[in-house]
């Protein structure tokens, strides 16, 4: 189902930095009025700064189902058209084994990255249906296709995400809204910084800043390259968006090599 979102009303959470900054950056600049937020005040705010069309700000921790709720509801009051596009993208990370993992580290993450999309859907769902358009668009990654080690709680969430996504979109065949799942691979930004990291736990003895270096070099796509990849997808109809050449490697890996996909890629890595 092809859409147009440009003029459209959107809604992105975890827009204080990185793809939804972006995502918010650029359907402003093509006309539509977006409603943003993010637990990330002073990047919320720097992020409204940037838009250059109608804005409503919003400070929201996607874990609080309630307060998520009350967001949709400001949302539709401030618009005078229906929202086209909702975009759950708020998430976190963590780098740990199983058997080192801290309990309390994997809660925040599945409460952030799993349930906050979920809350995030059943609150602007309601909304979408009433009008019998629009798209949820659930940003899940590339480690929503492949098991990676010390990923253990985030593979967790980003394949609940996969599965969640997967089941609605099942649920709303024969509607005006559909449903999207993104797979992003490795993208500029905070997100490794900005995680529960225990650099402590590093075999190779990298402190937070090396983890994050390290990533910063392998990761291929800026996040404004991420936002054209994922807003071109959803207008095209597509009902999974890969982001990233490397998207498409890990993709194609886990088809071909579905229990020995880390294998092949620890073979690319040394070649």
């Amino acid at each position: 189902m092809q859409r147009t979102l440009a003029g459209r009303p959107a809604v992105i959470t975890g827009a204080a930095s990185g793809i939804g900054r972006s995502l918010a950056q650029r359907l402003s600049r093509l006309g539509s009025p977006v409603a943003i937020a993010d637990v990330d005040e002073a990047g919320l705010a720097e992020t409204a700064r940037s838009l250059s069309g109608p804005v409503l700000s919003r400070v929201l921790d996607v874990r609080d189902a309630g307060d998520v709720r009350r967001f949709a509801e400001e949302t539709r009051d401030w618009l005078s058209l229906p929202v086209a596009a909702v975009f759950n993208n708020a998430g976190v990370a963590t780098y740990s084994t199983v058997l080192d993992s801290v309990p309390e580290d994997d809660s925040w993450l599945f409460d952030i990255d799993y349930w906050g999309v979920v809350n995030g859907t059943r609150a602007f769902l309601p909304l979408l249906l009433e009008r019998n358009y629009g798209v949820i668009v659930n940003t899940s990654s590339v480690y929503g296709l492949v098991g990676m080690p010390k990923q253990s709680a985030y593979c967790a969430a980003k394949f609940a995400v996969r599965g969640f996504t997967d089941s609605l979109r099942q649920e709303l065949r024969g509607t005006g809204v559909s449903a999207v799942t993104v797979h992003p691979g490795g993208i500029k930004t905070n997100i490794v910084r900005n995680g529960r990291i225990h650099a402590e736990l590093d075999e190779r003895g990298r402190s937070l800043e090396q983890i994050a270096a390290d990533f910063d070099r392998i990761a291929l796509t800026t996040p404004d390259k991420a936002a054209e990849i994922i807003h071109r997808g959803v207008e095209r109809g597509k009902a999974r968006i890969l982001v990233g050449p490397d998207a498409y490697v890990f993709d194609a890996l886990a088809r071909i090599a579905p229990t020995h996909y880390f294998s092949v890629m620890a073979r690319l890595v040394e070649r």
